[in-house]
C-alpha cells in the first residue's frame, strides 16, 4: 500500500488582513464548519490522508528508497540561473566523499516519523547534505488549499491532563481583536477556527503576522478525530507547542 507523507516544505501562505471566508458569529462558523466538513469526509484527499505514511499505532511502514545515484543526482542538477555574485574569497567547486543511510523527522499525516535519508560526506563542510530517501511514487504531497483561502490555525497539540481540550497556534493581524476559540465536531472530524476582528479604529494598521496560542474545549476527547482549519479545509499537524 502507498503512504502518504505531507509534505512540511509545503508553507501556507498567511494574511493579517481577513480572508475570503468572514469570521461571522456562531451560526456563521458552524455553517462554514460543516460545509468543511462535508467536502473533507469520504474524499480522495480524506482517503489518501487516513490511510497515511504509518498507522496510527506506530506499525512501520515498508516504502520504495531511491539510491545514493539518484539522490546526489536530484540534489546536484542546476537549480536554473542564479544571480548571486561569489563571495571576496571566490566560489569553489564542492566534492561529494561518501554517503551513507541514515534516518531524519519528517511532519506526515500521522504527526513527525522517521524516514530513510541518504547522509552525504562533503570535503571540507563539517555538516552532512541530507536528501530524503523516499521514492516520490511513495509520496503523496498535501492537499491544496482553496484558491483566496485563509489559514485561521496553523498547527495544535493535546493539552497534558485536559483530555477534552486542544492548544491552537493561530495567527492574527496587529490591529485585530481575538474573542476566542470555536470547534465544530463530527464523530470523525474537529474543524476548529479563532474568532478575530479588525479593531475598526481607521488607523493605519502594520502589515505584520503575529502568533500566539489559545485553547478550545471540546464535547468529548479528540481521540483519532481529524482536525481541520476552517479557514483552508485541510487537516492540521499536531506538533509541539514549542517547535
Amino acid at each position: 500500500m502507498r503512504r502518504v507523507i505531507a509534505c512540511l516544505s509545503l508553507m501556507l501562505l498567511l494574511s493579517s488582513c481577513g480572508g475570503v471566508f468572514p469570521t461571522g458569529g456562531s451560526d456563521e462558523f458552524e455553517r462554514r464548519a460543516r460545509e468543511v466538513a462535508e467536502r473533507w469526509q469520504g474524499s480522495a484527499d480524506d482517503r489518501a490522508w487516513r490511510n497515511g505514511f504509518v498507522a496510527p499505532d506506530g506499525e512501520v511502514s515498508q516504502v520504495p528508497l531511491i539510491t545514493a545515484e539518484r539522490a546526489y543526482a536530484e540534489f546536484s542538477k542546476p537549480a536554473g540561473l542564479i544571480e548571486e555574485e561569489c563571495p571576496a574569497k571566490g566560489c569553489r567547486l564542492l566534492r561529494v566523499t561518501g554517503a551513507r543511510l541514515g534516518k531524519v523527522p519528517l511532519e506526515t499525516s500521522r504527526g513527525a516519523v522517521q524516514v530513510p535519508a541518504w547522509m552525504f560526506t562533503v570535503e571540507g563542510v563539517e555538516q552532512k547534505k541530507v536528501h530524503v530517501a523516499v521514492d516520490p511514487s511513495a509520496v503523496t504531497a498535501r492537499p491544496e488549499r482553496v484558491q483566496g483561502s485563509v489559514e485561521e490555525v496553523m498547527a495544535f497539540d493535546l493539552v497534558a491532563g485536559k483530555p477534552r481540550e486542544l492548544l491552537l497556534r493561530y495567527g492574527y493581524g496587529a490591529c485585530d481583536t481575538v474573542r476566542g476559540a470555536r470547534a465544530y465536531e463530527t464523530g470523525q472530524l474537529v474543524v476548529v477556527d479563532v474568532d478575530e476582528e479588525d479593531s475598526g479604529s481607521g488607523k493605519p494598521c502594520p502589515a505584520m503576522l503575529k502568533t500566539a496560542t489559545i485553547t478550545v474545549t471540546l464535547a468529548r476527547p479528540l481521540g483519532d478525530r481529524l482536525v481541520l482549519d476552517s479557514g483552508t479545509g485541510l487537516p492540521v499537524l499536531r506538533r509541539a507547542r514549542d517547535s
